[in-house]
């Protein structure tokens, strides 16, 4: 519950003179986990770097996340966390490098309305390809979503190779014989917290909401695998989400090394062959290290948390059954052209190269990604092999367990992202979605503080509040969104919010071909490996 000072106006004069940090305490709640001490923001109460676990040092760097005991006293939460460690921020266009990072970061921050009772909550998950990020970025700032009267809850969790290394002196060490998949345990304990202790921030445990985008989207789609993730949240929102192969953790399969192969590999790499070496270095040269040695994080097929393949899950419908809001952007590759092909030097190269890889299917292919635009072709066959099929599959597969899935397309452009050729880029959604547009990255193009963006981000913040609230977006004023259902209905946020129906008509069967095919040959990853970069297609198989 949450103290309110009630005092006479001697009594408070009496308190400035004698003590005046008194007078300027802030809000205090009495959790299970512990008494913490907040921020009052108006009628906003923030609550910063409340621990979740216990720091995952020494023996508990790789392995699960230890409860936390109760703390003693009030506990100052007013700063935020450590960010986990992770490389050195570039300058690109998403560097926000976090003021501090450690090992003892899994921590999370709250921001609820002042008067809260058994409101909505949404549990965020930063992006950053599972490398780099933090919960506490600022254009992740719940105010907006408190002001609708839903509570903001984002956390941080272990990243790259402290947080999703696979290695058999690991797995030995596991009553299940298993390793890999700290982050997303990281991920559970934090969903755990929130269960326990939410209810005295005045949310509902029953009403939480897990989100998240790019990493974090799919971290989402991890959750809604995960069986140890069941009953922790009642609904889920996946933005800009990429269901792509993963590897399993003892045996080769889908073109990846097994997962405990790789680590290895990677610990011989740096001269650390033993678990012994591998906790005894130093975290952050350990992270740099294994980037330069090219450790790519992903979740790890271990019979565990994670059973099968994400499609795989979603195919036998064994999946969290809980209403989902999931899509894409447009321009998602305009700023990850690393992803992307070269375009060939002629549209007849262009062509020929389609027709080598997709054989039977260069005709569809080709009528989605024509030659005319060769450019535009490759940025949209990328998009569409990662984000779009991941998007439309999941409305789909949620449609066809009895749940409502609302999907949508963020093609939304303003002076200073179109002008850099960056129109609906990747995560460009987000400050709008958080009401966060004074809130960006140094190096992010800046729309303009103009009635059509303000719009555009009131109507996004009041669908993903209202889809917490009840399971239903709706935004006061705009267009209703109606769930994909038999009609395929999205939502596309252009200049506004537009109700329309079938997105991309044949981009979702093309793609689900290939990955289908791919799957049932064997032997072949569905990751940005599509267009000019795509193995050749295996010929039809039962059920593709």
């Amino acid at each position: 519950m949450i103290r309110r000072s009630i005092a006479g106006a001697a009594l408070t004069a009496l308190l400035a003179i004698a003590a005046p940090a008194y007078a300027q305490r802030g809000p205090i709640v009495e959790a299970p986990a512990g008494a913490a001490e907040g921020q009052a923001q108006g009628d906003i109460l923030v609550f910063k770097g409340l621990p979740y676990a216990q720091p995952p040092v020494g023996a508990g760097r790789w392995a699960p996340p230890r409860p936390l005991p109760k703390w003693s006293g009030v506990r100052p939460a007013t700063a935020f966390g450590a960010a986990c460690i992770q490389p050195p921020a570039g300058g690109g266009l998403y560097a926000d490098p976090p003021p501090r990072t450690s090992e003892d970061c899994l921590s999370l921050n709250i921001w609820t309305p002042r008067a809260a009772h058994r409101a909505p909550v949404i549990v965020w998950i930063h992006g950053g390809a599972f490398v780099g990020g933090f919960g506490s970025e600022g254009i992740y700032d719940g105010t907006k979503f408190a002001q609708r009267g839903v509570i903001l809850v984002s956390i941080n969790y272990r990243l790259g190779i402290l947080g999703f290394l696979a290695h058999p002196g690991l797995s030995a060490e596991s009553p299940h014989g298993v390793s890999g998949n700290y982050g997303l345990m990281d991920q559970i304990e934090a969903l755990r917290w929130v269960q326990r202790n939410i209810a005295a921030f005045g949310g509902d445990p029953a009403n939480v909401t897990v989100a998240g985008e790019s990493a974090g989207g799919l971290s989402v789609l991890y959750l809604l695998a995960a069986p140890p993730a069941r009953g922790l949240f009642a609904k889920a929102i996946a933005e800009s989400a990429y269901a792509v192969s993963m590897p399993e953790l003892k045996h080769a399969k889908f073109g990846e090394p097994a997962a405990e192969t790789t680590g290895e590999a990677v610990a011989a790499k740096l001269g650390l062959r033993t678990v012994s070496d591998l906790r005894g270095e130093d975290a952050q040269t350990l992270t740099n290290a294994a980037g330069m040695a090219g450790f790519g994080p992903l979740g790890t097929v271990d019979g565990k948390l994670l059973p099968h393949q994400l499609v795989e899950t979603f195919d036998l419908g064994e999946q969290a059954h809980v209403p989902l809001l999931v899509g894409f952007n447009s321009g998602e590759i305009r700023s990850l052209r690393v992803l992307a092909s070269k375009p060939p030097a002629t549209a007849a190269a262009y062509e020929a190269s389609i027709h080598d890889r997709y054989r039977d299917l260069a005709d569809d292919f080709l009528k989605l990604y024509p030659s005319s635009d060769m450019g535009e072709s490759v940025l949209a066959t990328t998009r569409d092999g990662l984000y779009g099929w991941t998007a439309e599959r999941a409305a789909i597969k949620q449609t066809a367990a009895g749940q409502p899935a609302y999907l949508y397309r963020f093609d939304h452009g303003y002076p200073a992202a179109d002008s850099a050729g960056l129109h609906g880029f990747h995560a460009s959604e987000l400050p709008f979605v958080f009401g966060t547009i004074d809130r960006l990255p140094a190096n992010w193009p800046k729309p303009p503080a103009t009635a059509a963006e303000a719009r555009m981000s009131d109507a996004m913040v009041g669908y993903w509040t209202s889809f917490a609230r009840t399971g239903k977006p709706e935004a006061a004023g705009e267009a209703t969104w109606r769930p994909y259902g038999s009609d395929q209905a999205y939502m596309a946020f252009e200049d506004v919010p537009r109700a329309a129906d079938h997105l991309e008509p044949g981009m979702y069967p093309l793609h689900e071909a290939v990955v289908c095919r791919r799957r049932a040959k064997g032997g072949l990853p569905w990751t940005w490996n599509v267009g000019l970069a795509a193995p050749p297609l295996p010929p039809p198989a039962p059920g593709c």
